[in-house]
């Protein structure tokens, strides 16, 4: 299987186990979004992918071919951009890339490709220490891409970016996710929503979810926000069928939760009217996914 395999992957720093038994597998062609705590293995997970560290027990494949056994093969199949983005302030931007291209020993025509593709045209001739947050991230986004990698492992890819250069950035990863395996880390819930196909949260070194977005959210209560015409008790709305939740958010107006995929809001309608009440505004609500994660590292 082409994209990157985990068995039985553990690590401790002294008596801290900080990845426990982890196995998973993403295929190519897929973009997942890698989530957890400050402190929950992300990290390390991705050190050990890179061939940057070696697990304690377990074995990590990158397009089947062993990243221990093999560590410079696999490192021409990576390409990693990593959270501080570490980049030699002194030289140019085509300097620096060319000199990664010399590096992977590969046609040096890369460079105008990778500055094209990553949006670096106009500050091309800048020294890097010249350029913005923004610009710097694409500087170090364009040297994972130059050798045109099978996966990309990318931390913090948006760090500084402007509005403008957050749709050109994220329009780029998601081109790159149509046939490469891609792993994107990240703080920023919504960047996950934006371009992932799915979610892996990893909580105190264990894998607590690994799905699509789709099915994270199928599972999760339907919650539906309705005002009424007149006042009424909590108690009244027991009798509505597969009620989980009922919270009162001000005045006539009701946050309830439902442990059902039927979509519930005719059959609040149906109810308010055989009770004489009259509904004002009612819309259906999903949790996004900040709110899945509280949950699920709660």
């Amino acid at each position: 299987m082409s994209g990157i395999r985990v068995e039985n992957i553990n690590k401790s720093y002294g008596t801290q186990q900080v990845l426990k038994n982890l196995n998973f597998s993403i295929e190519k062609g897929k973009i997942v979004g890698l989530l957890g705590p400050n402190g929950a293995g992300k990290s390390t997970l991705m050190k050990i992918l890179t061939g940057y560290i070696k697990p304690d027990t377990g074995q990590a494949f990158i397009d089947e071919v062993n990243i221990a056994e093999n560590p410079i093969i696999v490192k021409q199949k990576i390409g990693y951009l990593a959270e501080n983005n570490p980049l030699y302030l002194d030289m140019y931007v085509r300097e620096y890339l060319s000199f990664i291209a010399s590096v992977y020993k590969i046609d040096v025509q890369n460079v105008d490709v990778v500055i094209v593709q990553t949006g670096l045209t106009p500050e091309a001739h800048k020294k890097i220490a010249q350029l913005s947050k923004g610009y710097r991230q694409r500087v170090g986004l364009a040297a994972a891409l130059i050798h045109n990698p099978d996966v990309l492992i990318l931390d913090e890819p948006t760090t500084g970016l402007d509005p403008n250069q957050l749709v050109q950035i994220r329009s780029l990863i998601k081109e790159l996710g149509k046939d490469k395996t891609l792993i994107l880390s990240t703080h920023i819930m919504q960047e996950i929503e934006q371009m992932a196909d799915s979610v892996m949260i990893i909580n105190k070194g264990e894998i607590l979810a690994n799905e699509s977005l789709d099915k994270l959210r199928s599972g999760q209560q339907q919650i539906i926000e309705v005002e009424f015409d007149l006042r009424i008790e909590r108690e009244f709305l027991d009798a509505l069928p597969h009620i989980e939740a009922a919270e009162n958010l001000m005045d006539h107006i009701w946050c309830l939760a439902f442990d059902t995929e039927k979509d519930m809001r005719p059959v609040i309608f149906d109810f308010a009217n055989a009770q004489g009440l009259k509904i004002l505004q009612m819309h259906q609500k999903n949790k996004n996914l900040e709110q899945l994660f509280k949950e699920i590292t709660r």
